[in-house]
């Protein structure tokens, strides 16, 4: 993996002020509660999307019951669709048996009643009339599909079902738990299903074609809902916010396929790569309107499968093929379906085949495939709403959907205010910057340039080269234009050793070859302490060179690079460029005021070590290895210093595994003796005594595990490193992927401002958690991160917590705005996301997916050169 640290152990450390001891005897796993809320900032009224819900019944019992539905062969059913009709035509068959009750069913195991059933175990009969099609088309293995003794286009059958409940709990309404919640959430689901919704979790989708958006590839944005009840400290609230999923557009399969592999003749069709996007998805034949599952297609084209037919009871059977079969004895007419595959809609042992023109793709299918980078870039920008828009939306739908008055919820006594919630909130006063020779910088709405100013601590470079993969470029253009904006930022950059263009032999060739190629050439030009590579590749989202080109860079030879596609070199560009080039080979762009004056609460004189935690998963589909990252702070007491350590861990595995390993078992140390070493190093032979630790991507169900988990790792891995008292910590969790969201309450137009901090009435009613948009929201709307404080042994004022989270978010050495997280979660992410691109392209494939499976134990070890520096930036 990355470079492991020196396996010897810290010397002793220097006398540290007192640390107590609680630590030792505090759970890890137990969760703090909120010990107050801050008071600094400038007041300002908001809005939430919440909406209060009132329960006049509040003694009511919900009564859960275990569901088991089995079909006649005693197989247990586990369609959720197919589930929900079952128990919908169970209450209209034994309502009074069920002595009038409604029920509330999540699709599985569970089913819900306000008050109990007659009895504990019940168990009914239930029929369910279903259409059905006695299949005319044939199998690949020459045996009909379905009845041979008679034929018909549709008819009905009965199928019987045997549904059992049993009594699993009670959940009293009053204690508004966790499991009540619930249940009122697969209320409102089972509402939605019943409107013949898309349910994502707690998001539902209506096909109606004015909340489509096309983002290319045969599939389309489609907007929904989002709703969700929420025990707050002002009550119990409905968060409802505006959603959105990707689903494929619905219509002629060959016309999804033509548009998804972007080629323009049917025969130009990679059948490989179809059966892997359209496997499961639901089609209806349009000869007998009947719906089909996906299994895949055919292997011979429709005019070659042959199976036997029996034209009459005492006829032999004759060979013909699925195309005549359609066109001559069915007469339905084929078009272009003879030289095509068919789709196969049976089962594993018995495949159906159906001509591609005769099936049309059911509409409200999720596409779950991974996005391409030109497809996510368009959700993004379609997925946006300016806040009164958003709005909008939301009051219109608590109003039109009538939660209230659904039958279990009237049984509750709920009632639902229209009205977005009101409260306060206030707006933190941005941290003052040192750019330039201590020249003093106050961002203004959440931003500050370096127009007519210099970078902090730039750094000279004189041995650096420039490379290009692009035909469209001109790099010595590109060379004096970087140059040129350097001069004004304070930066000296002598004139490129080398301009190197790819030779037009190699453009054909497979990526790795290409970087391989172009290595040759840049060794054989420059010299072997060349500081600095700019790289120009044609496209910066879909180029399939990045991955190989870092790789080179960062492990084979440590040296720091910057890739660029130019489309505009303007002076914005060109700095932006700057500051990620300045960073990587060691430069400061801008500190925080209060790093350089040692004035951060709880850290000026207390050695503090912050880290940034993060995992990044493989696309949807894909079965590569997960990466953790953790970042960690440098040269105390800066704050704007980082450098990361990655691992690979199993695909999709959340918790971070390899934060520890011992030494002794043949393991590396982990990443915290990485990180600390290197704090230690370059903090004057101090180790931390408090360590801030940031993690990114963590559910409100896992947080009792993250904390037992990770934290223990980190105390294992500082006593493995000496004797002394353990260091002090606070654990805080960072959200983005949540659905509050903040409007001014006297200007819905306008986005709430950089530094609005949220610490009443809509958090948890007990927990320590806050809500804060640091950035400015310029298109769309702002989306606040969430901030839960899970453990804090430093023992932080709320306002002097909020006033460092604020700052954290000032310290991104790549931007001149604040970001809307802290920066160690942000560099976690990019350090994880860019060591994503060593798994994806290892294979050389560019895709991975689960039939396709790498095996990589580890990532591979980044050069000595490049470990301790921000090359993720």
């Amino acid at each position: 993996m990355s470079s492991q640290g020196s396996r010897s152990s810290l010397p002793p450390p220097p006398p540290l002020p007192s640390t107590d001891r609680s630590i030792v005897k505090h759970r890890v796993d137990q969760i703090i509660r909120r010990r107050g809320v801050g008071t600094s900032g400038r007041r300002i009224s908001l809005l939430a999307n919440h909406f209060k819900v009132s329960v006049n019944r509040v003694d009511e019992v919900f009564y859960q019951y275990h569901v088991t539905i089995s079909s006649e062969d005693k197989k247990m059913v586990e369609n959720k669709e197919i589930n929900r009709k079952i128990i919908d035509q169970l209450y209209k068959t034994y309502s009074s048996e069920l002595a009038g009750k409604r029920l509330a069913y999540d699709g599985e195991k569970c089913l819900y009643t306000v008050g109990p059933l007659p009895c504990n175990k019940l168990e009914f009969s239930v029929v369910l009339e279903e259409s059905f099609v006695n299949r005319g088309t044939m199998s690949d293995h020459g045996s009909p599909i379905g009845s041979s003794s008679k034929r018909t286009k549709q008819s009905f059958r009965s199928k019987t079902f045997t549904v059992g409940l049993s009594y699993a709990a009670n959940v009293p309404l009053r204690s508004m738990s966790h499991d009540a919640l619930r249940v009122l959430d697969i209320i409102l689901r089972q509402q939605s299903a019943n409107r013949g919704c898309l349910l994502v979790r707690q998001s539902f989708f209506q096909d109606d074609f004015r909340n489509f958006a096309d983002i290319g590839g045969g599939i389309v944005g489609c907007r929904g809902l989002y709703s969700s009840f929420i025990s707050t400290q002002g009550g119990l609230t409905l968060n409802m916010d505006v959603s959105t999923t990707v689903i494929i557009t619905p219509g002629p399969v060959i016309d999804f396929l033509l548009k998804n592999q972007s080629v323009r003749d049917a025969h130009q069709i990679n059948w490989e790569k179809a059966k892997k996007v359209l496997k499961f998805m639901k089609v209806k034949a349009l000869h007998n309107n009947i719906r089909y599952k996906i299994q895949g297609f055919s292997e011979k084209p429709c005019n070659q499968l042959y199976f036997p037919l029996k034209l009459g009871e005492d006829d032999e059977p004759i060979n013909i093929s699925v195309y005549d079969y359609y066109t001559k004895h069915r007469k339905v007419p084929l078009t272009y379906s003879a030289y095509l595959p068919c789709l196969d809609v049976g089962k594993s042992n018995r495949p159906t085949y159906l001509p591609l023109e005769l099936c049309s793709l059911d509409a409200l299918q999720r596409y779950k495939k991974a996005l391409t980078p030109t497809q996510r870039a368009s959700l993004v920008e379609k997925s946006r709403q300016k806040p009164q828009e958003r709005i909008r939306v939301i009051t219109n739908a608590i109003k039109d959907n009538r939660y209230e008055e659904d039958p279990l919820m009237e049984a509750c006594g709920v009632s639902i205010d229209k009205r977005l919630t009101q409260l306060d909130g206030r707006v933190l006063e941005a941290p003052m910057l040192i750019i330039g020779q201590n020249e003093e910088c106050i961002p203004c709405n959440g931003r500050w340039n370096f127009n007519k100013r210099h970078l902090h601590n730039p750094v000279n470079i004189e041995k650096w080269a420039v490379v290009c993969f692009s035909a469209r470029s001109d790099l010595t253009t590109v060379s004096r234009e970087l140059i040129n904006c350097a001069k004004f930022k304070g930066m000296n950059i002598e004139w490129p050793i080398a301009l190197i263009y790819e030779d037009e032999a190699s453009k054909r060739l497979n990526p790795f070859i290409r970087v391989e190629k172009m290595f040759d050439l840049i060794m054989a030009k420059t010299p072997s302490d060349i500081q600095f590579i700019l790289c120009v590749i044609p496209d910066r989202k879909t180029s399939e060179l990045y991955g190989p080109w870092k790789r080179k860079c960062l492990c084979a030879f440590g040296i720091p690079n910057q890739c660029i596609a130019p489309v505009k070199m303007n002076d914005q560009y060109l700095s932006n460029v700057l500051l990620k080039i300045n960073t990587k080979v060691g430069g400061i762009n801008s500190l925080l005021s209060i790093e350089q004056t040692s004035r951060i609460s709880f850290i000026h004189d207390i050695p503090t070590m912050i880290l940034g935690m993060d995992v990044s998963h493989g696309s949807p589909g894909s079965d590569i290895p997960s990466i953790a990252a953790v970042v960690g702070s440098l040269h105390f007491p800066l704050i704007s210093r980082y450098r990361a350590a990655m691992r690979t861990q199993p695909s999709k595995a959340e918790m971070i595994e390899c934060l520890y390993k011992p030494l002794e078992n043949g393991g590396d140390g982990g990443m915290m003796r990485e990180l600390l070493l290197d704090f230690y190093k370059t903090s004057k032979n101090r180790k931390p005594a408090q360590i801030i630790v940031f993690r990114d991507g963590v559910g409100e169900s896992q947080f009792s595990t993250v904390l037992k988990m990770e934290l223990d790792q980190m105390k294992k891995a500082y006593q493995a490193l000496g004797d002394g008292d353990l260091p002090k910590f606070t654990f805080i969790v960072a959200q983005k992927n949540h659905h509050t969201k903040l409007f001014l309450a006297n200007n819905a137009e306008k986005n709430v401002p950089p530094g609005t901090v949220v610490d009443t009435g809509i958090v948890h009613p007990h927990n320590y958690d806050f809500f804060m948009c640091s950035h400015v929201g310029i298109i769309g709307t702002s989306r606040p991160v969430h901030y839960h404080v899970l453990l804090d042994n430093i023992g932080f004022e709320p306002d002097k917590l909020q006033q460092l989270i604020h700052a954290l978010s000032y310290t991104n050495q790549r931007s001149t705005t604040a970001t809307s997280i802290v920066a160690p979660i942000f560099y976690a992410h990019l350090a994880a996301a860019q060591m994503s691109q060593f798994v994806k392209f290892e294979d050389g494939s560019g895709n991975v997916t689960k039939d396709e499976t790498i095996d990589i134990q580890q990532l591979p070890k980044l050069h000595d050169k490049i470990v301790k520096s921000m090359f993720f930036c």
